[in-house]
């Protein structure tokens, strides 16, 4: 970004670009999303004179999950080894999402589903129609999936779900009734895929990252060291 001094000069104004990679089945990724949403927040009453942009990245946890997904209970006790690990391990993620200002419904969940479609949505959205912010699609798909318990792979609640975030009717409908092919299996990626181990995953004006649901606090650290370290 250039501003101006009083005197005319132009100077590059700092800013910070965050990269989100993400999936739609990972609590924990809702929670970074609401910790990253408060702390961008936070960060523009810290550093007014500072831009922020967020970029979001698809990483499919599960890509091998059926189109038509899998039951989401039975998945979970198969992966974990039984019923009380799971209950185990939800405890913990509840505690975490209720301090991020999150109320997951774990109960309300039936389907675990391929998320392909539902990242392939976010990206032809943001291709597509001008000025639209995919943060919004984003979150309402992690709410319809982990607090309203809808199934995300499905084409009818995408459809829904496009609507009512103000996508152009005819163009969802075509985007999601078009057929794929068999090698039409991949999502794009970032050049920073590679490094990704798990998510979220977030990066910092392409050097400083953090792995994991980190804290408000956790995060405009890392923004204030980012342009600290680009100054």
């Amino acid at each position: 970004m250039i501003g101006a001094t009083k005197q005319g000069t132009a100077v590059e104004m700092a800013s910070v670009t965050i990269d989100v990679h993400f999936d739609f089945v990972c609590p924990w990724c809702l929670i970074g999303k609401r910790n990253l949403d408060a702390a961008v927040n936070r960060f523009a009453t810290l550093v007014p004179d500072v831009s922020v942009k967020v970029r979001w990245h698809s990483h499919q946890l599960l890509p091998d999950i059926p189109v038509g997904g899998v039951p989401y209970q039975a998945f979970y006790v198969a992966r974990l080894g039984s019923a009380n690990a799971v209950a185990a391990r939800r405890a913990q993620v509840q505690e975490a999402a209720r301090a991020a200002g999150v109320q997951l419904a774990f109960d309300r969940i039936e389907v675990m589903p391929n998320t392909r479609a539902a990242h392939r949505l976010v990206s032809w959205a943001g291709t597509t129609s001008a000025g639209f912010q995919p943060a919004t699609l984003i979150d309402r798909l992690f709410t319809a999936y982990f607090m309203d318990g809808e199934d995300i792979g499905d084409p009818d609640t995408l459809q829904r779900i496009g609507l009512a975030c103000g996508l152009d009717a005819t163009g969802l409908a075509e985007h999601l009734g078009a057929p794929r092919r068999d090698d039409d299996v991949c999502l794009p990626l970032s050049s920073q895929a590679e490094d990704v181990r798990g998510v979220p995953h977030f990066v910092f004006n392409s050097a400083l990252s953090l792995s994991g649901a980190y804290s408000a606090g956790a995060i405009v650290e890392a923004m204030l060291r980012s342009i600290g370290e680009k100054r």
